[in-house]
């Protein structure tokens, strides 16, 4: 019985010092989580610096776009495109209608009508 005792005891010391030199799984998969969450940071970080720079073209395309009524503003039509206008507006057509067809803003065409009327009306 003594035999079997000290058997089992030799045998459960050679085991534990053996489990020392195992490799731990948990710390593996530790690892890999860990090398996963910082490809996920890097990526998530990546795609912020691109979105920013779209953000920053589309700003620069939306300031170039708003930069168009201010010089449409301070150019007076040619006479041609007044006459247009005026005869859209005599057909019948809203002053948005005719604010898309003839590429001016609203302001513009009211402004264009408004004109014209007072000239008419003066004579």
């Amino acid at each position: 019985m003594d035999t079997i005792i000290i058997f089992l005891l030799g045998l459960s010391i050679v085991l534990f010092i053996i489990s020392f030199f195992q490799t731990d799984k948990v710390k593996v998969l530790e690892k890999e989580v860990e090398q996963l969450s910082m490809n996920v940071l890097q990526d998530h970080y990546l795609m912020k610096k691109r979105l920013k720079v779209l953000e920053e073209e589309l700003l620069m395309g939306q300031n170039f776009i708003d930069d168009i009524p201010r010089r449409e503003l301070d150019q007076e039509p040619n006479e041609i495109l007044k006459n247009h206008v005026l005869a859209l507006y005599n057909q019948g057509l809203e002053i948005q209608q005719i604010s898309k067809q003839s590429s001016l803003s609203v302001e513009t065409v009211k402004n264009i009508i408004k004109k014209r009327q007072g000239t008419i009306g003066g004579i």
